[in-house]
Order: structure tokens, then sequence, then C-alpha cells
């Protein structure tokens, strides 16, 4: 079955634009679009699509309070975050809410559409620009002290989760600690299951929070 993809972008060239790039993939399918962030929850409920392009500057209710009515309603609907402004608070609440990735709108078409796929799939996905802004932002406010939570990892889960944090995937992870990247996928879960996160994203943000890097 394709990935089913909703955009919401304020500008209807910006999503017509997305549109045009998403469904020239043959695995994705692009169910409709949304002016503002209410119209965008509106569609989500109708609609149900695997991925939401979210903008977070729009009108009327923005793309961060679209993003948490989503994901606090229990919604399968994951949110791939879309600015133009590369702005420390804006990808700090993002992540913090659970979106799933943080993309800036001037990346290559194959970049957006590779997003997708990765976040669609349940992984997480950050541009290395804002990866390293979230970390100054996060590690410029947040005391460096490792929490109860992370002793509950194993050795093995928590070189995982400092692999994660260093913006690396699970081929990569993989061929660093030569094991299969199937093993990867089940250290990442449980990983994630024992620290009560969401999704990679989130374990980024947790390990800079807690002082782990």
């Amino acid at each position: 079955m394709p990935t089913t993809v909703l955009i919401a972008d304020d500008q209807a060239m910006v999503r017509a634009g997305f549109a045009a790039l998403l469904g020239a993939a043959d695995d994705i399918t692009v169910l409709g679009d949304a002016e503002d962030g209410q119209v965008a929850v509106d569609q989500v409920r109708r609609l149900k699509p695997d991925v939401v392009l979210m903008d977070v500057r729009m009108p009327r209710r923005d793309g961060l309070w679209a993003a948490e009515q989503i994901i606090s309603s229990g919604s399968a609907t994951r949110v791939l975050m879309l600015t133009t402004f590369d702005i420390d608070d804006y990808v700090y609440a993002a992540l913090r809410i659970g979106a799933s990735g943080f993309l800036l709108k001037d990346a290559p078409a194959d970049e957006l559409v590779r997003a997708v796929r990765v976040v669609a799939a349940g992984d997480a996905l950050l541009a290395p620009s804002v990866t390293r802004r979230l970390i100054e932002q996060v590690t410029s406010r947040t005391t460096r002290k490792a929490t109860a939570a992370a002793d509950s990892l194993t050795p093995r889960e928590l070189e995982v989760l400092l692999t994660v944090a260093d913006g690396k995937s699970n081929g990569e992870i993989a061929a660093e600690l030569f094991v299969s990247e199937q093993t990867v996928k089940t250290h990442v879960s449980n990983m994630l299951a024992k620290l009560g996160l969401r999704d990679r994203a989130q374990a980024v943000v947790f390990a800079y929070e807690n002082g782990l890097k």
C-alpha cells in the first residue's frame, strides 16, 4: 500500500509544489491539503493519512498547535514539521510535543520524499543543521544530569541511545557495533519502551537533556 500524506501550509503554491513532488513517487499518495492548523486537524481526523507535512507558521492555528492536537489524540498519523525558519524554539517545542521529524523547506526534493518514507516507516528524521542547533539549545537550558530512567538501560541499549543521539541510521549503527540492522532495531525499540519515548527524535532530546552527550 502506498504511503498516504496530507500537506498543511498556508501558501497554495507551496502545497501544490509539495503535492507534485510527492505525487511523482510511485509509493506515495497525497490525500489532500490544509491551509491552517485547524483544517489540518480536521483533515487528519477525516482522512487518517500516514504522514502530515505540517508547516510551523500558519494563520488561525499554527503547526505546533495542530501537531499537539493530532499527537495527543492518539492518532497513528505521524507529523513531519516543515519550516523556512531554522529557529531553535520551534525545533525544541515540536520534538517535545512528539513530532517525528523536522525538515527545512529549502531541502532538496529527494530529501522531502525520503523524509516522508522514513517517518512513515516509524523512524524519525532531523535535518543536520536542525540537530546541531537543537543540541546547543537543549544543553544551554538543562542540567547535565542522567536520570534513573537511563539507568534502566542495558550497556548495549545505552550505547545505541548515544549513537541515535549522534543522528546515525540503523545501518550506520549496525556497522559501528558489528551487529545486524535487525538487532539494532530491537535495541532501539527496547530503549524507547524503557524510556517511555515515542521515537528517535525524542531519544535525541532525552540524551542531551540528561547530560548523556
